[in-house]
């Protein structure tokens, strides 16, 4: 294939060409008005016919032989990999549109076909990383393919897709594109599918307090019901509570936040008459609970040195209020001062125990003992505060007796341990024992050895009171391994007994002191329910596109972790025993949605990758999105459901590109466009008249007009 051209090269700039042939053509009219009108000079015309071999020669024309090789068409199909194309059979129609295309495009000559898959992975999907599977993005996979075709070779592009994609312009805008853009929808047209969608969740609420989530759960008119039961479930509680909904509206829920930090609530639709996937029936929301303030009853006994460690430690936290009342003058004390001249007040135990008392987050009993100040039934109110809730703390200090202690009133049914009477005064050293290895109040304290055989580096106490338990974990002990710290769970409530009142020794740096604001500050933070410390738990965390999975215990548990993930497929996970009271594993993660794990005994979830996901937002097929844009670049819409694949036909530029339909049905047929390219081999140039035959003939002609004249 080659092309002849003709192409001028001037010796001289045109400007100077043109000027010379301007004077030859005014020389040459005076010559042929100049002798007499009508009637030119002899030899005229042989000096006309010089000049214009001159000024052809200065123009240097010259014959170009271009050597072309045709090139082919290029046509693109995006086939959409995503979640929603794995529902029913779509992946098999999906293939067989893009065998019958690459079948096709080897008959035909001149023409290359492309395939382009979204994700842009291998055909194991899993090789993704989850954020990118969050949406269908095939207009901007097929922008990107584009760049590497010349616009005069491509031929047009066939999207293989459900149609539910999420960079859809705007309108009837279109790509900027000049062959045809053609879809091939996979899926039934009158598929329904009923699915959950959250429409406004907050992300954090105070604790205590409800906090307002609005959700919709849709499906197909046809089967629209009234309602639908929905069942929300609180970090991954194998129960849960359950409520009607309104069909195809907004509806609002109330749910309380009762612990702070971040709690995960599933929520599930019932499924439908009509179901495509159940993955959509589902959604997490993760709210973060948030102490407003800590409201913290600090009740001393006596006065004495300990007692400014716990008021110094509580109100170092400004997140804390802290009400402390010190019994200064008991019932019992006789000194004869009139009552008229004494300064105190009356303590408000009415107040306090029965008024407001659930505004407490915690109360503190320090070297407090039985005084006639509150009455029995104050005590029982405490211990059904506990019961329903509420966290109790006692410190006792050596003024217990078996007949004072707290344990000889109502208390006694959240007390995990019953004070003998007896007080040790020698020197010794709190050991943090095997369960308190294990316990995230004491585990890691500063100053204790990883070897349980060393002695802890902090400072000696001399005082415990005896006890003995009679619920609870002891997590320290102090001499002969008696109890000194026990904590138990009581009812909905939590309560610890701490049976020395010598901690304020570590806190005035006594033979280098000790972890005092740690211990204590993670006590506080225990009773008061912080997820953080939590000893018999498991927890999920996203790291990228792993989980890290993390089992707290205080004895060690050797059952392997279910893991259920958002298809549906169960795998087994055996954790790493750390010896600390955790076990800890990961798993890799390939699709995004909630994660379940179960180790038989606790449960929890995990949200991977955007935890309600577009892509499973709606998963019926439509051809909606997609007719615009076919629309505007001139191609068709075809649906596989309807007529199976189409004729692929090629044509020349300015016909049909397409069987369209006005009342939206299939295309029958489907073209890619012929543009005949080509690209430049190779060019050979000869000049068209030669140099010296040139020079010759003007010569020749000099000469003819020079006889002409001289007759």
């Amino acid at each position: 294939m080659g092309n002849l051209l003709i192409v001028w090269d001037p010796l001289l700039p045109l400007l100077g060409l043109g000027l010379m042939a301007g004077g030859a053509a005014l020389i040459l009219a005076l010559g042929f008005l100049a002798p007499r009108p009508g009637r030119p000079a002899p030899g005229l015309t042989w000096r006309a016919l010089a000049i214009s071999g001159l000024l052809t020669a200065l123009a240097n024309p010259s014959l170009v032989l271009e050597e072309r090789e045709a090139l082919s068409d290029i046509g693109l199909v995006v086939v959409d990999r995503s979640p929603s194309q794995s529902i029913g059979d779509r992946t098999s129609q999906s293939d067989s549109a893009l065998d019958d295309l690459q079948d096709w495009a080897a008959t035909q000559q001149n023409f290359e076909l492309r395939v382009v898959e979204v994700p842009d992975v291998d055909t194991d999907r899993s090789a993704a990383p989850v954020g990118l599977r969050d949406g269908t993005y095939l207009l901007g996979a097929l922008e990107r393919a584009l760049v590497d075709i010349p616009q005069d070779r491509f031929a047009g592009a066939v999207l293989v897709t459900d149609g539910r994609i999420h960079d859809a312009p705007s309108g009837t805008q279109s790509l900027n594109v000049t062959a045809p853009i053609h879809t091939v929808v996979t899926g039934k047209r009158d598929a329904g599918d009923r699915r959950l969608t959250i429409v406004q969740s907050p992300g954090f609420g105070i604790v205590g307090d409800e906090v307002r989530l609005t959700l919709r759960v849709d499906e197909p008119r046809a089967v629209r019901a009234r309602q639908a039961q929905i069942t929300i479930r609180r970090d991954g509680e194998t129960r849960g509570q359950t409520t009607l909904v309104p069909v195809g509206v907004d509806h609002s829920i109330d749910i309380i936040v009762d612990r702070g930090g971040p709690s995960v609530f599933e929520l599930a639709v019932d499924e439908g008459e009509q179901e495509l996937t159940l993955a959509n029936n589902r959604a997490v929301v993760t709210i973060n609970g948030i102490r407003d303030r800590l409201r913290v009853l600090l009740v001393s006994g006596a006065p004495h040195p300990g007692e400014r460690t716990w008021r110094n430690l509580l109100k170092a936290d400004p997140s804390v209020d802290l009400v402390h009342f010190t019994i200064l003058r008991p019932p019992d004390k006789q000194d004869g001062t009139p009552v008229r001249e004494l300064s105190l007040i009356a303590f408000p135990y009415r107040e306090l125990f029965e008024v407001k008392l659930n505004d407490f987050d915690l109360i503190i009993f320090d070297r407090y003992q039985r005084m006639g100040i509150l009455p029995s039934i104050y005590l029982r109110n405490i211990a059904n505060y506990v019961q329903s809730g509420g966290a109790l703390l006692e410190a006792a200090g050596p003024e217990v007796t078996p007949i004072t202690s707290l344990y000889r009133t109502a208390l006694a049914a959240v007390l995990p341990g019953e004070p003998t009477g007896d007080v040790f005064t020698e020197p010794y050293r709190a050991e943090v024992n095997e369960a308190g290895r294990r316990h995230p109040v004491t585990a890691h304290l500063t100053g204790l050895p990883d070897n349980p055989d060393e002695n802890p580096t902090w400072g000696r106490w001399f005082r415990q009171i005896d006890a003995r338990p009679k619920s609870g974990t002891v997590v320290m002990n102090g001499p002969d391994d008696r109890p000194l710290l026990i904590l138990d769970r009581v009812g909905e409530g939590r309560v610890g007994q701490f049976l020395s009142d010598h901690i304020w020794l570590w806190a005035r740096g006594y033979e280098g002191g000790g972890p005092h604001n740690e211990l204590l500050r993670r006590l506080a933070h225990w009773l008061m329910k912080e997820p953080e410390l939590e000893e018999d738990r498991l927890t999920a965390f996203v790291r990228g596109d792993t989980i890290e999975i993390t089992r707290r215990s205080l004895t060690p548990d050797l059952a392997p972790v279910f893991v259920t993930g958002p298809t549906g497929e169960e795998t087994q996970l055996v954790l790493d025993e750390q010896g600390d009271g955790r076990a800890t594993g990961r798993i890799a993660v390939t699709d995004p949605g909630i994660y379940r794990f179960d180790d038989g005994t606790r449960t929890t979830v995990a949200g991977v990758g955007t935890i309600n996901p577009i892509e499973f937002a709606d998963v019926t097929a439509t051809d909606l999105l997609m007719r615009p844009v076919s629309a505007a670049s001139g191609g068709g819409v075809t649906w596989l459901s309807d007529n199976g694949s189409p004729d692929l036909r090629r044509t020349r530029p300015g016909r049909a590109l397409a069987d369209t339909r006005s009342d939206g049905g299939s295309s029958r047929w489907l073209a890619f466009q012929r543009n005949d390219a080509s690209a430049v081999r190779g060019v050979r140039e000869v000049p068209l008249l030669p140099a010296l035959s040139l020079l010759l003939l003007i010569g020749a002609l000099l000469v003819g007009a020079w006889r002409r004249e001289g007759r």
